[in-house]
């Protein structure tokens, strides 16, 4: 059952990926970014809203349904900015009475967590992000007792066609053209990873059944459960070709660090390459059965295939205008 939804924060990685599956599944779409543009060919409303404005995220929000919470700041942010984003996340879904989405990450658990990250465990973050991600989903929670409805769907690093300065495009595969393919940590450690038009087509569903959960739920997205290596066979099976393995220099990254905030935010994370994890996601398949996820194989060509194009039309666009 389609709906009236606000997306805070519509042109990040994981909004502008929910923006196109409401958008396609009939969804009336507000794509709120703080300048009003949103992506093209899409059926949606542009928002120009600055999350820092209660009052403004309280107007978007009028009428909605469903608010989900897309917005991401930059890491050396984080202490600043999220608990203002959080209170005034929730003042709008309290006004309005829609239920609040959130895409949520691993951080909470911690680097001594088990192998297998499941949401009945307790949260133990280890890092100062994951205390104020904690922080953030506690905040949720306690609204519930105001009348608040909150879902969190809880994935991995994100692995998308688009190259948006994740991991995956940024460093792991930006020189799989030239053979080689960069991992940050052990190759024999599984890694948990979502991809996007996956854990967006499953926030639909959840948006559809919000009314059948608990007021404030937490699910885990398995995505792909994958080592290194694993994860290497996988790119080098869609480029059709060998690649050599390489690492990234940490040591220089700490140096950086000391001048560079954003690295150092970078470098605190730096554990969740060598801690084997996994999400749980069995709630998730027991109340969405028939949500099929997209095979790796299909992923990993979907992904570069649109790379290929992509840096074929950019060369053509080049030809054209020398």
């Amino acid at each position: 059952m389609a709906g009236t939804i606000l997306i805070l924060g519509a042109n990040g990685r994981f909004g502008a990926a929910a923006t196109r599956a409401f958008s396609n599944t009939g969804w009336d779409v507000r794509a709120a970014t703080r300048t009003g543009e949103t992506p093209s060919g899409l059926r949606v409303t542009p928002i120009a809203c600055d999350l820092a404005d209660r009052a403004a995220v309280i107007h978007a929000a009028r009428g909605a349904d469903v608010i989900l919470h897309a917005v991401n700041p930059p890491y050396h942010h984080w202490t600043n900015v999220m608990p203002v984003q959080t209170a005034n996340v929730i003042a709008a879904g309290l006004s309005s009475g829609a239920t609040v989405m959130i895409p949520g990450n691993v951080y909470t658990f911690g680097k001594n967590a088990r192998t297998i990250l499941s949401e009945a465990d307790v949260a133990a973050p280890t890092t100062r992000k994951g205390r104020l991600r904690l922080t953030m989903e506690n905040a949720f929670e306690d609204a519930v007792a105001l009348g608040l409805r909150t879902i969190i769907l809880r994935g991995g690093d994100f692995i998308e066609a688009a190259k948006t300065g994740n991991w995956f495009d940024s460093f792991i595969t930006n020189k799989v053209q030239q053979g080689r393919f960069t991992y940050p940590g052990r190759m024999d450690a599984v890694h948990a990873w979502s991809y996007l038009p996956d854990m967006a087509r499953a926030m639909v569903l959840l948006a559809e059944k919000r009314d059948t959960l608990d007021p404030f739920t937490k699910l885990g997205f398995e995505g792909y459960s994958l080592t290194g290596a694993e994860l290497q066979a996988a790119v080098s099976d869609a480029v059709g070709r060998p690649l050599k393995t390489g690492g990234i220099p940490w040591l220089l990254l700490r140096v950086m660090g000391l001048f560079n905030p954003v690295v150092r935010e970078v470098i605190e994370m730096r554990y969740l390459w060598n801690t084997p994890h996994r999400v749980d996601g069995s709630a998730l398949r027991d109340l969405l059965p028939r949500f099929v996820p997209t095979p790796l194989p299909a992923a990993m060509a979907e992904i570069f295939s649109s790379q290929r194009n992509h840096a074929v039309r950019g060369d053509a666009v080049r030809a054209s205008s020398a």
